[in-house]
C-alpha cells in the first residue's frame, strides 16, 4: 500500500492544474488517468497526417505580455508559460447564413461598434448602449469578486446588482429591436450550452469583455500542447503520474477520506482527494452511498445535465483560403429562431437547422496543420440522452446521417469543402462520455440556468473532509474557468495542511 500527502483523479485541465500546483509546494501527489494520455477535453488525436484538436476554440484570459490577462499570469506562477507558444486571433468571431449575410467582428471594441453600426446603423445608439452595460458590468464584476472588495454594496456596484440575475434575452429586448442584430450579438451562447433566455446576462457581458479584452488565443501544437507542459512539469517537481489506470473507489470513513483503490487494484493511502470527474461520477460511483450526506444528492437533484456535441473533424488538402474560410471562429446560422425553439431542437438526434461553430484554426496559425493543407473541427450542441436509446445495430446510421446533414449545412456557406475532403472523423454524445466518461457525454457539467449561476454554484468543496473538486462541473464551464479550478483546489489544501 503505497501513501500519498494528495491524489488527483483525472488528468484534465482541473486534474493537471491541481495536481501541479500541489507537487510545486513540494507535496507528495499521485495523479491518476484512465487514458493514455492527459488532457481530457484538451487534446489532440490523429487520423492521416492530421493532429485534430479536440475542443479549444478560443482561449479566453491570456492577455499580452503587454497586458496579461489572468491565465497567462496563473501559467506563469505554474512555470509552464515559456513552454508553450500562444497565437492571438485577431477575429472575435464571423457570423455566416446561407442566404448571404455575413459580418466579421474583430477583437477589438472600437472596431466591433463600428461594424455593428456599418452594419445596423438604424441600432447605432443601442449598439454603444449595449457594450457600455457589458463593460461596466464586467468591470463592477471583477471590483467586487477578482479583486475581493470586502464590503460590496449596490450603491457601490448598481450594474452588478442590477444585472446579474437577468436573462440574457430580457436584457438583449431592452436595448435593440432588431432581431437579427440580436441573433448576432447573442451567438457566444453555445459556449455556455444553454440558448439567451435560459443564461444570465452576466455570462454574455463577461465573455464579450474578456474576449475583447484580452483577445482570444490558440496554442502551437493545440490544447495538447498544453496538457503535456502542465503535465511535464508536475512530473519534474516530484508528482506521480499513473496512465491507463483511474480511481475505483475513494476510500471515505467518519466523514473523511481515507484513501484511494486503484482500477489495478492497489490501496492507496492518503487524506486528500481533488476530483476532476463529475460531482455525479463522484459521489455515485466512486464512494460507498453511506459515506454521502443526503444533503449531496437533493442538491445535484435540483440541477441538470448540459448538452453534448455532435462535432465532425475534417481535415482538408488545401488551404483555408480555397475553401472560402478567412476567419478562425465562424458560426455557422441558417436562420435566427425563438429561444425555446433552439433548446428544444438540442434534444432531437438529427441536425437541420442547428447553430453551427466552425473552428479554422489554420486561419491564425498556418503551420498548424501540415503545408498545402487545414483542418476544421465543427460542433452543433446536442443533449445526450436521445443517443443513450438508439439501438447499437442503428448507431453508425444515425451517426453519418447526421454527419451528412452536418456537411450540407457546411456546404450551403462554403461550397468547396466536399471536394477538398482528405480526412473526416465524428464524435457524437456517445463519444464524449465514452473518453471523458461525463454523464450522458456532458461537456459543459451542470446546465449554467440562471438560478445555477456564478452566484449560487456550491463551489469546489465538499462535506466530505479532505474532498475537493477541480472541473467545470463546480463552477464555470470552459478552459480559463477549469484550469483555475485546480489552481484553486490545490490552494486550499496548501492553506489547510499550513494551518494543521
Amino acid at each position: 500500500m503505497g501513501a500519498y500527502d494528495a491524489v488527483v483523479i483525472g488528468a484534465g485541465n482541473g486534474g493537471l492544474t491541481a495536481a501541479a500546483g500541489l507537487a510545486q509546494k513540494g507535496l507528495n501527489v499521485l495523479l491518476l488517468e484512465r487514458h493514455n494520455i492527459p488532457g481530457g477535453c484538451a487534446t489532440s488525436f490523429c487520423r492521416g497526417r492530421f493532429e485534430f484538436e479536440v475542443a479549444l476554440h478560443q482561449l479566453s484570459g491570456m492577455g499580452t505580455p503587454e497586458k496579461p490577462g489572468p491565465l497567462r499570469m496563473s501559467l506563469a506562477s505554474l512555470g509552464v508559460l515559456d513552454d508553450l507558444e500562444f497565437v492571438e486571433m485577431s477575429d472575435l468571431f464571423s457570423v455566416s447564413m446561407s442566404d448571404g449575410f455575413r459580418l466579421t467582428l474583430k477583437a477589438d471594441r472600437d472596431q466591433v461598434v463600428s461594424a455593428l453600426e456599418k452594419k445596423f446603423p438604424h441600432e447605432k445608439a443601442a449598439i454603444n448602449r449595449f457594450f457600455d452595460l457589458a463593460y461596466k458590468y464586467a468591470n463592477e464584476m471583477l471590483a467586487a469578486f477578482y479583486f475581493k472588495d470586502p464590503d460590496p454594496s449596490r450603491e457601490k456596484y448598481p450594474v452588478l446588482y442590477g444585472y446579474a440575475f437577468k436573462p440574457a434575452n430580457e436584457v438583449l429586448d431592452e436595448i435593440f429591436s432588431d432581431p437579427l442584430l440580436k441573433g448576432v450579438l447573442s451567438v457566444y451562447w453555445g459556449y455556455l450550452g444553454l440558448p439567451p433566455n435560459r443564461i444570465s446576462f452576466a455570462y454574455l457581458a463577461m465573455l464579450f469583455f474578456v474576449y475583447i479584452e484580452f483577445k482570444p488565443f490558440h496554442i502551437k501544437g493545440g490544447s495538447q500542447a498544453l496538457s503535456n507542459a502542465i503535465t511535464s512539469r508536475f512530473l519534474s517537481n516530484g508528482g506521480t503520474a499513473r496512465f491507463n489506470c483511474g480511481a475505483k473507489r475513494i476510500v471515505v470513513e467518519n466523514g473523511a477520506v481515507k484513501g484511494v483503490v486503484t482500477d489495478d487494484g492497489d490501496q492507496i493511502q492518503t487524506k486528500y482527494v481533488v476530483s476532476n470527474a463529475s460531482q455525479v461520477t463522484t459521489y455515485a460511483q466512486l464512494i460507498d452511498r453511506e459515506n454521502v450526506p443526503d444533503q449531496i444528492f437533493t442538491e445535484m437533484g435540483g440541477r441538470s445535465l448540459s448538452p453534448s456535441a455532435f462535432t465532425m473533424f475534417i481535415g482538408f488538402d488545401c488551404e483555408p483560403d480555397t475553401l472560402g474560410i478567412t476567419e478562425s471562429t465562424n458560426f455557422l446560422i441558417e436562420r435566427f429562431q425563438s429561444d425555446d425553439t433552439v433548446f428544444n431542437r438540442m434534444r432531437s438526434i438529427d441536425i437541420t437547422d442547428e447553430t453551427m461553430v466552425l473552428s479554422c484554426y489554420d486561419v491564425s496559425d498556418p503551420e498548424f496543420s501540415p503545408p498545402g493543407t487545414c483542418q476544421t473541427n465543427i460542433v452543433t450542441l446536442k443533449y445526450g440522452e436521445p443517443w443513450m436509446h438508439i439501438p447499437p445495430t442503428q448507431y453508425y446510421r444515425a451517426k453519418y446521417r447526421c454527419a451528412e446533414s452536418m456537411l450540407r449545412r457546411v456546404e450551403a456557406i462554403f461550397p468547396e469543402v466536399r471536394k477538398h475532403i482528405e480526412e473526416l472523423e465524428v464524435a457524437t454524445p456517445l463519444t464524449h462520455m465514452r473518453y471523458l466518461g461525463h454523464p450522458n457525454g456532458a461537456i459543459y457539467g451542470f446546465e449554467q440556468h440562471t438560478k445555477d449561476s456564478m452566484f449560487f454554484q456550491p463551489g469546489r468543496y465538499s462535506p466530505i473532509d479532505g474532498l475537493y473538486f477541480a472541473s467545470g462541473w463546480i463552477g464555470d464551464c470552459g478552459f480559463q474557468p477549469t484550469l483555475h479550478a485546480g489552481m484553486s483546489a490545490a490552494k486550499s489544501i496548501i492553506r489547510k495542511l499550513d494551518a494543521a
